[in-house]
């Protein structure tokens, strides 16, 4: 039996979420196509007869602009420590720049098992590919390096495989049933913050955050109750969240309880709140108290 945990890293939108849902064959992490959508280290969990993959996602790597994205940072880096395998993920179709490269190298000079993955290439010229896997290899990378496409599922398989066999040989990690270490609790607050990065633009969207204040199955075990705060950092930004009489906040809720539901597998009776607080990303107090901490080892 071969176990261990491999660090997806990457910088921010490579389609590191993406891929780690496509390969544990489950949503454990939310998707968007903004920038920063993962806040947390979230760990996946594949299982099949001869391997147990614990995939760690990881904050993009990204410019610190405020105490959040700092911590956030710090999250990626430390989640690469103690790991049997690092997997940096570089969007192919975005092209290869030097920062992807330099973050890239700096990871390599861990000496811990390195594999590069170039993702969406499902949306470039297929000639392509070659011609990117071609630069890396004269750039001096002389790790795998396998090119996939996680929404057609191209080059899955075969990275998986790849993987597993670098794996050191080990008892599994987690129980077979287990396909994450977050709670339901923690899924559904990322599902609503996952609706309002869909729906709203702009800087609204990365000062919010969900704070759940109530989730309770009811007896008969057929609905569970939630009740959510969203943080916002600005009054205007709470008008706009919550819109002329109260639209935006129905339709956004409403699509993030179908989510829920579908989650669950149960119905879902969602509450939600708008509140204020100016520049949280910003106080390292409230961070703490909305959740958000350095990694403990």
């Amino acid at each position: 039996m071969k176990s261990g945990i491999v660090a997806v890293v990457g910088r921010a939108n490579a389609g590191k979420s993406t891929l780690v849902n496509v390969l544990v064959g489950e949503k454990v992490s939310i998707v968007s196509p903004k920038p920063q959508t993962t806040r947390d280290r979230i760990l996946g969990v594949l299982t099949e007869a001869d391997y147990q993959i614990v995939f760690a996602d990881t904050p993009g790597l990204y410019k610190a602009e405020s105490h959040l994205n700092a911590l956030m940072q710090r999250t990626a880096e430390q989640s690469a420590r103690d790991v049997d395998l690092i997997l940096f993920v570089m969007d192919a179709h975005a092209g290869i720049r030097e920062e992807d490269f330099a973050a890239a190298k700096r990871f390599m000079r861990a000496k811990i098992p390195f594999v590069l993955v170039l993702s969406k290439i499902d949306i470039m010229p297929a000639e392509n590919i070659p011609e990117a896997v071609r630069f890396l290899s004269d750039a001096g990378v002389e790790e795998d390096i396998y090119p996939v496409s996680a929404r057609k599922g191209k080059g899955i398989k075969k990275l998986e495989e790849g993987i597993a066999a670098m794996l050191p040989e080990g008892d599994k990690l987690f129980p077979d049933d287990v396909v994450s270490d977050r709670s339901e609790k923690f899924m559904v607050a990322e599902l609503m913050r996952e609706k309002i990065l869909l729906k709203f633009d702009k800087e609204i969207p990365h000062g919010v955050a969900v704070v759940i204040n109530e989730f309770r199955e009811r007896e008969d075990g057929g609905i569970v109750d939630v009740s959510l705060d969203i943080v916002c950092e600005k009054q205007n930004h709470k008008a706009i969240l919550i819109g002329k009489q109260g639209k935006a906040l129905k339709e956004v809720s409403s699509f993030a309880r179908e989510e829920m539901e579908k989650f669950l597998g149960k119905k879902v009776f969602l509450t939600t709140y708008v509140k204020v607080e100016e520049h949280w990303r910003d106080s390292g107090r409230m961070i703490a108290e909305l959740g958000y901490k350095d990694l403990e080892f």
